[in-house]
Parts: structure tokens; C-alpha cells; sequence
């Protein structure tokens, strides 16, 4: 089954409009999912909309408010919400060119592949991708999607190209009062050398598919445990971490970092799964 768009509309870049598709370009990972249950009973707990004084309500009665004043609200409902006249609702105007360094990576939220709507958008299309790849620049414009409009920044991604919601400068918290605490030092030569050199040791290609959620994989393990057990109950290792000891020395430091340069390179653990390939949209001809 060809995958949904997540959102149609036009690119446009001055006077030139490209007509293209968003796709969503990630996934859930494996997830545990528990629910709430009631020991005595072994019965899952569940949870009912109620209105004070008057109990359980019908889910067609339930409307969208905003608070003015202390319990005073506004109604709105789902068809006045989405009548919200915003341009950007289906065209994404870019309106400022930037190098890609320029974007902290603390803004990236999350990526949608871009894709022509049908074959007549296609040369514009490469020819706007090829553009920004020759230019080493990324297009940011703004996009409303499900309810918010988002700051987004358009890049070359193979034959096609990733577009990636930023989030905005007020969500994001100011680094200066988490780092002030630091010291401003130049650190040990010698110090500095061994910590490259351990860098470098371990240096190599990012694979993602390097790389899996081990605690997925022990909670799993423990599910399985649990079920085959006669009592209901498995035995936990409860021996406690010891925490780091604060104020280590530089000779500590020096003897640590020699000693794990003679230690063998560990590779991250293997994911088990296959990736699977992502659908590939139907193409739609005008």
C-alpha cells in the first residue's frame, strides 16, 4: 500500500510555483507499551470524560475552549478551526536562503521527504534541488501543518529532497545559564592529545542501522520472564552504580585515558530487524 501524504501543496520561489508531496520520514520505533491495571481484580482501568455535576458526557458534545477569564470560554469547533485562512496552509514560500552551519542543530525538529505531485513538476523541481545543492545553501519559508505553522528549512536529499520543521527561538532554552558554571580553561596538552587520539581510534562511518534500543530488548526479556515464572515473580539484579567520584585528578584522567587506548575498539550493537524500504509514492499524472 503507497504511503499517505502528509501534507500537498506548492513550493514557490519568487514568481515559480512547484506543485509536490510531503512524506512522513520516520517511524515509531519498537516500543513497551503498559496498561494501567487493577491488582486485586486483574482488570484494565479505564478513563471517562466527565463534566462536574452532571457525569459522563457523549464525545459529540465536546468542544474546543479557550479561557478569557476564570471559567469563561470560547467555543470553537473543529470546522471554524480549520477555516483559519493561513497562505501557508498550502504553499510554502521561501523566503530566506542560509548556509546549512548556520541552523544550530538544536532547531531541527523533525523530517518529511519532498516529492513532485506529478510528472509536469519534475524539471522544476530538479531544477530547484540542483540549485541549493550547487549553492550549499537550505530554504527556510513557513509551513502550517496539523494546527501550528512551522519555520522549515528545505534540503537536497539524493533525487529528492528533505524538508525539516525548526523549532522557534522561544522553545528552545538558552544554553548560557546550564554552561556559565564550566570553567573557560584551556585544557592539558598531553591530556588533549590522548582524548584525540581515543577519538580517532573510534572514528568511522555513521550507520544507523548500527545501532538499536537495548532497553526495548530487556523489558522484553523481562516480560518473557515473568510469564514462564510459577510465583509471578523474577529475580532482580539490584546491585546499585556506583556514581563517579567527583574531582578526579589529572593523573587519574591521564592513566584512564592511556587505559582506554589499549582497550580493543567495541562496535554498537546490531540491530536484529532489516531495515525495510521506505513506500514509494504513487505518482500522479495531470
Amino acid at each position: 500500500m503507497p504511503a499517505r501524504a502528509y501534507w500537498q501543496g506548492q513550493i514557490r520561489l519568487a514568481l515559480v510555483s512547484i506543485p509536490v508531496e510531503i512524506y512522513a520520514a520516520t517511524r515509531s520505533g519498537a516500543t513497551i507499551a503498559f496498561r494501567q491495571i487493577h491488582e486485586p481484580s486483574g482488570k484494565r482501568i479505564h478513563y471517562e470524560k466527565v463534566v462536574d455535576g452532571i457525569g459522563p458526557v457523549d464525545p459529540d458534545e465536546i468542544m474546543k475552549g479557550f479561557e478569557v477569564a476564570k471559567g469563561d470560554y470560547v467555543l470553537l469547533d473543529d470546522e471554524e478551526i480549520a477555516g483559519v485562512k493561513l497562505e501557508s496552509k498550502r504553499t510554502l514560500e521561501l523566503t530566506q536562503f542560509v548556509d546549512l552551519a548556520d541552523v544550530d542543530a538544536i532547531y531541527y525538529d523533525r523530517p518529511y521527504y519532498v516529492v513532485p505531485a506529478d510528472d509536469l513538476a519534475d524539471e522544476a523541481f530538479i531544477v530547484l534541488r540542483e540549485a541549493l545543492r550547487r549553492a550549499k545553501k537550505v530554504g527556510l519559508g513557513q509551513l502550517a501543518l496539523r494546527g501550528r505553522e512551522y519555520v522549515v528549512a528545505l534540503k537536497p536529499c539524493g533525487r529528492g529532497m528533505v524538508l525539516e520543521t525548526l523549532r522557534y527561538a522561544d522553545e528552545v532554552n538558552k544554553a548560557a545559564g546550564y554552561f556559565r558554571d564550566i570553567p573557560d580553561t584551556k585544557p592539558d596538552a598531553d591530556l588533549l592529545d590522548l582524548a584525540t587520539t581515543l577519538i580517532e581510534k573510534k572514528a568511522g562511518k555513521f550507520d544507523a542501522s548500527e545501532f538499536h534500543d537495548r532497553y526495548v530488548d530487556a523489558l522484553r526479556e523481562l516480560i518473557a520472564r515473568k510469564r514462564k515464572s510459577k510465583t509471578g515473580k523474577v529475580s532482580l539484579d539490584l546491585a546499585e552504580e556506583r556514581a563517579p567520584a567527583r574531582g578526579s585528578n589529572v593523573v587519574d584522567l591521564m592513566a584512564a585515558l592511556k587505559k582506554s587506548l589499549d582497550r580493543p575498539a567495541a562496535k554498537p550493537a546490531a540491530s536484529t530487524a532489516k531495515a525495510k524500504k521506505p513506500a514509494t509514492p504513487r505518482r500522479k499524472r495531470a
